[in-house]
């Protein structure tokens, strides 16, 4: 999570809103996402991960959706705005990310921040458009400053 808050710094937000994903926005002891995002809401309270703000679980509707959030009744400085979507696993941010790109048409980049070097991870099926975008991504990315939040 600190290096996504990284990478959404280098790109302009200031105090980028985190939504931690789950299927829903209350507290299950049989759903280990929703412990975990709890627990990562109060680290966030607490100071504990800096420079962001951190709500979760919050499902995708509440995250994402202004509408969703009123109608639910849920008020915070990150639901309906999240800027940052945490998946509770690697199948779920494979297929959300997916969904972005063939439902919503929208353009993305792919990199790896947090080691030595940013790492460029494409899809085999990315167009050359997102390749692109992930080589100038990394090149951003590769400015040691632009890494220091993701390294304290």
């Amino acid at each position: 999570m600190r290096n996504a808050v990284a990478v959404a710094r280098a790109l302009g937000w200031e105090r980028p809103r985190v939504a931690v994903l789950s299927a829903t926005e209350k507290i299950h002891p049989a759903l280990p996402s929703t412990l975990e995002a709890a627990i990562l809401a109060k680290m966030s309270e607490r100071g504990q991960i800096p420079e962001c703000v951190i709500e979760g679980p919050l499902s995708l509707d509440l995250a994402i959706s202004p509408e969703s959030a009123a109608i639910k009744g849920v008020t915070s400085a990150v639901a309906g705005q999240a800027d940052i979507l945490v998946c509770p696993n690697i199948e779920v941010a494979n297929i959300l990310a997916k969904s972005v790109i063939y439902f919503a048409g929208r353009r993305v980049a792919h990199v790896a921040v947090g080691a030595a070097v940013p790492v460029l991870i494409p899809s085999r099926s990315d167009r050359a458009e997102a390749k692109l975008l992930s080589i100038a991504l990394g090149m951003l990315m590769s400015d040691v400053d632009a890494l220091e939040p993701a390294r304290a």
